[in-house]
């Protein structure tokens, strides 16, 4: 009687896997975005340029072939100078949310103690200090109806 290899190992039923929170994505989409704010802020406080790059897929015309390229992608700056003393806004879906009830920047002053506001921020952020602001839903602003020109029937008419 010979014993197979299959019986050597531990077989159990599968363990029920928990999905991750919708919450913990949007957290990390956001520390991304902070983390390319502290990049932008540190290389304005040191005078070098900066760059930022995303991997995009690009199908080739002739071979039909897909490759991953690196395109450069403009970044605005969420903090903003106002003589002399800077001010920073953290977005959620690119609006500005108010960290307080109408207030929706912070007052950071000089600007090398941007990257370490920043970096405050993001360890608010990875506590879940922000999470109503992340969960918030977004609502288009709704358009106002036009009035429309109100045609004369004796506009034609002498």
């Amino acid at each position: 009687m010979t014993t197979s290899l299959l019986s050597s190992l531990k077989v159990t039923a599968r363990p029920a896997i928990e999905p991750k929170l919708p919450i913990i994505g949007k957290r990390m989409k956001l520390i991304e975005k902070l983390e390319q704010q502290q990049e932008m802020a540190t290389c304005m406080l040191e005078g070098k340029p900066f760059e930022a790059y995303r991997e995009k897929m690009v199908k080739d015309p002739v071979t039909g072939e897909r490759t991953k390229q690196r395109r450069a992608v403009s970044v605005k700056p969420w903090y903003y100078d106002s003589d002399g003393h800077y001010f920073l806004e953290v977005k959620v879906n690119n609006k500005p949310i108010d960290i307080q009830e109408g207030k929706p920047a912070i007052d950071v002053g000089d600007k090398a103690v941007l990257p370490k506001t920043i970096e405050t921020i993001i360890h608010a952020v990875e506590k879940g200090e922000l999470d109503t602001f992340i969960l918030a839903k977004v609502t288009p602003a709704k358009k106002a109806p036009q009035a429309r020109p109100i045609a004369s029937k004796s506009a034609g008419k002498s």
